[in-house]
C-alpha cells in the first residue's frame, strides 16, 4: 500500500500507528466525523492504550489483535459527531456508527463486536479493564490522555505526541460534545452513567433517589421491611 500517512497526515509516519489499508481508512472516516480535538484525542488514547500494555506485558500481535486495538481507538468517540448523535447514550450510538463503518469494509462480524464492545465500555473501565485487551486498552488509553498525567509516560513522549497531534483543550471539548447531545435529547442522559453526571453537574438537577425510582413500579419493596 502506499504511505496511509503521507501528505493526509503529516508527521503521522513518526508514531507507531498501524500501516494496514483498513486502519488507514478507518483514520479517514474518523477525521471526516469528528472535531480535530476529539480525533487527536482519538488517536493518542490508541498510542497510549499500547504503551500501557506494553508497560504490563501486553505485546500487540502477540497477546491482541493491534488493528482490533487501533479501530476501537480511533472510532471511539465517533457517537460524539454529527452522524453518531442518535438517541442513545453516545458510547453506544459511537459503537453502532463503527460497527456500520466497519460492516461496509467487510469487516467479519465477530471482529465487529469486539470493537463494539470496546467503545461501548470504554467510560466504563470498571468493567472494561476486566475484558481482551482490545477492549481494555481503549478504555486505559482514553483515561490517560483525559485525566492522566504525562509522569504516566515515558519522559518527553507526552510532547512528542503532542508535537504531532496538539491537545486543542481536550476534556474542555469532549465535556461540550457529551453535554451539547445530553441537553438537547435527554433520553442521551441516563441516570448514573458518565453523559447523566455531566448533566447534574451542568445543571444542578436532582436525580430521584434509589427508593423513588424502586417505589415508582408499585411491587411494595418496602412495605413491612425491616434491615437484617
Amino acid at each position: 500500500m502506499d504511505n496511509a500517512y503521507e501528505d493526509d497526515f503529516d508527521g503521522y509516519d513518526e508514531l507507531p500507528f498501524p500501516k494496514g489499508d483498513l486502519a488507514a481508512r478507518a483514520m479517514r472516516y474518523a477525521r471526516s466525523l469528528e472535531s480535530p480535538a476529539l480525533f487527536n484525542h482519538s488517536l493518542r488514547t490508541y498510542l497510549y492504550g499500547r504503551y500501557l500494555g506494553e508497560q504490563d506485558g501486553v505485546l500487540p500481535d502477540r497477546d491482541y489483535d493491534d488493528e482490533l486495538l487501533f479501530l476501537g481507538c480511533v472510532l471511539h468517540d465517533a457517537g460524539l459527531s454529527a452522524e453518531g448523535d442518535r438517541h442513545q447514550r453516545f458510547e453506544v450510538d459511537g459503537a453502532d456508527v463503527a460497527a456500520e463503518f466497519l460492516t461496509r469494509e467487510g469487516v467479519s462480524a465477530d471482529r465487529v463486536e469486539v470493537v463494539w464492545d470496546a467503545i461501548a465500555l470504554h467510560s466504563t473501565d470498571s468493567i472494561a479493564l476486566r475484558k481482551r485487551p482490545e477492549i481494555a486498552l481503549v478504555s486505559a488509553g482514553a483515561r490517560l490522555d483525559v485525566a492522566g498525567s504525562a509522569k504516566e509516560l515515558p519522559a518527553g513522549y507526552a510532547d512528542r505526541v503532542h508535537a504531532v497531534l496538539p491537545r486543542l483543550h481536550t476534556a474542555a471539548a469532549l465535556r461540550d460534545a457529551i453535554l451539547g447531545q445530553a441537553l438537547a435529547k435527554p433520553g442521551k442522559a441516563p441516570l448514573f452513567t458518565l453523559p447523566g453526571e455531566l448533566v447534574r453537574q451542568r445543571t444542578g438537577a436532582n436525580w430521584p433517589l434509589w427508593e423513588q425510582v424502586t417505589q415508582a413500579p408499585g411491587w411494595g419493596d418496602y412495605e413491612g421491611y425491616e434491615p437484617a
